[in-house]
């Protein structure tokens, strides 16, 4: 009786956590970009709008298992962007927070502790740059959101969220890079983080498969 009550408290607590991890590029990854103005300039919102996410300068090597996130570079040399127009050593006139993440509308995670885990293999960034880890848990229609974030550093994170129970909510979680845009060919001084990823479970499966399709050849051999 004991075992069976204990079981069934597992079952209960599992029910309302979910864990949810760092996908390869086989992901259904998201970007999307805020840019501000200078602080020099008053710091106002500007614009957002979803990005691609190698224009968030973001980078999946699946053979190696990570995801490389530098920082934002714009090729257009306008003034609206670079101060004095955009050039090598030119600085930047935005604030740009490249935001790269997962994100679930099914409700699945409704309700639900979300946790998110990883490991941040590196992260050089400079002080010109800020990095996060976040859970957001938005209203259907993006007006109002709960948030985990926490500053990202080099080794292993694990951050919770306790999702609201509504139906049609949108729940995200990712990386965030924040700062002044660098012109392309001078980031390298500013840094960058690198985060390990993993397969999502289709690829692991067809990873599998396609192990078993090896080994079926050599025994055929």
């Amino acid at each position: 009786m004991y075992t069976a009550l204990c079981a069934a408290a597992l079952l209960s607590t599992s029910a309302h956590a979910a864990n949810v991890s760092v996908d390869n590029s086989s992901g259904a990854w998201l970007g999307f970009m805020n840019v501000f103005e200078l602080p020099a300039n008053g710091g106002g919102f500007v614009f957002g709008s979803g990005w691609g996410i190698g224009d968030l300068v973001s980078e999946f090597d699946d053979g190696a298992g990570t995801l490389t996130m530098s920082p934002n570079t714009i090729g257009d040399p306008d003034p609206f962007w670079y101060q004095g127009g955009g050039a090598p050593g030119a600085a930047g006139n935005k604030i740009m927070e490249a935001n790269l993440f997962l994100q679930v509308d099914d409700d699945s995670l409704a309700g639900q502790t979300v946790t998110f885990e990883g490991m941040i293999d590196s992260n050089s960034f400079t002080a010109a740059h800020e990095s996060f880890i976040f859970i957001r848990d938005f209203a259907p229609d993006f007006s109002s959101f709960n948030e985990t974030i926490v500053a990202a550093s080099a080794g292993a994170f694990s951050i919770s969220l306790d999702t609201d129970a509504g139906l049609g909510r949108h729940v995200q979680y990712g990386f965030q890079v924040k700062g002044e845009n660098v012109w392309v060919t001078d980031t390298a001084p500013f840094g960058n983080m690198v985060i390990s990823t993993v397969p999502t479970p289709a690829s692991m499966a067809l990873l599998g498969m396609g192990g078993m399709m090896m080994a079926r050849r050599r025994r055929n051999a």
